[in-house]
């Protein structure tokens, strides 16, 4: 299909952006490789890897410390010992042992096809991997990695931001890192070391009004939950040449894009028909990024 009739969002004039969130977690194991190059394959823009770290200091792509629900750790009587609190945590285990995990589907009702078949990819095998695409390809690879709990990590002496910052310092040449976090001061610290492009994370009922005044000077994007741009404070605007959502048209006053997550297939938001009338209404929001499980499907709404 021509892009002549992507929807561009009303920042850059740039077509919105389909981003991989997970990778096309929705029909295959989150956070493997197999899921961002079908993320790629269906045409998202961008891959989204989630960063935890093991207990000797090594990035893995998991959504979250806890290995329970995405891995087949509780099929492996010699991490038995490991379980606490009712899971299994990244940074109680060794990256060696990290990688004889597998990967399971966390989501109920999607595919388990693929189960226990792909490893758990170590960050630096995501740079390789995204290094080799761009080069066979002949066009960049944008990933957009979420550093995930750095303070309590950092608290139990596994600080994830310095290892992140090395890790860019030898990135292959064609790869582009946009990074993600909730916490602005790690964030900002990686800001400071790399001068990659970072996205503060805004939660439903986080003050993005506030988060846009004390650190908008230095973001590239907000990243906020889809809800955001239906609420009172967050709904339509006035300008009349275009129905900006309010978080959007206070962002882009100064210079931030707008990502909205998380669009999924099999969970519509509420009010909606369908998730297509979902992915179209966010579009005429005027937000620049989508991140979604089902790339493909936002794909065709964008390009429609």
């Amino acid at each position: 299909m021509s892009h002549a009739m992507e929807k561009t969002s009303s920042f850059d004039g740039r077509p919105v952006q389909v981003i991989g969130h997970r990778g096309a977690s929705g029909v295959l194991p989150e956070h493997t490789l197999i899921a961002y190059a079908t993320a790629l394959a269906q045409g998202a823009d961008v891959v989204e890897p989630d960063l935890v770290v093991s207990r000797d200091g090594v990035l893995f792509a998991r959504h979250e410390p806890g290995l329970g629900r995405s891995t087949d750790v509780a099929d492996r009587p010699e991490f038995a010992d490991r379980r606490r609190d009712g899971d299994w945590f990244c940074h109680d285990f060794d990256a060696v042992e990290l990688d004889r995990l597998r990967a399971m589907q966390p989501f109920p009702g999607r595919s388990r096809r693929h189960d226990r078949r792909y490893p758990l990819p170590r960050f630096r095998d995501i740079l390789c991997w995204a290094g080799q695409v761009a080069d066979a390809r002949g066009q960049a690879v944008i990933l957009y990695p979420e550093i995930k709990h750095p303070s309590a990590l950092a608290a139990l002496g596994i600080d994830p931001v310095p290892l992140f910052i090395d890790a860019m310092r030898n990135r292959p040449a064609g790869v582009e890192v946009w990074v993600q976090c909730f916490e602005a001061e790690p964030l900002r610290r990686i800001v400071d070391a790399t001068g990659l492009n970072a996205c503060l994370l805004i939660d439903a009922e986080a003050d993005w009004r506030a988060a846009l005044a004390e650190h908008g000077d230095w973001l590239f994007a907000l990243g906020i939950d889809k809800t955001i741009l239906s609420r009172s404070d967050g709904g339509p605007g006035t300008r009349p040449d275009a129905p900006l959502a309010a978080v959007v048209a206070a962002a882009h006053a100064i210079g931030v894009r707008v990502d909205a997550w998380t669009f999924r297939d099999d969970a519509v938001g509420a009010g909606f028909a369908s998730i297509e009338e979902e992915l179209r209404a966010a579009v005429a929001s005027g937000v620049d990024g989508l991140f979604c499980d089902f790339p493909a499907t936002a794909v065709a709404v964008v390009r429609s």
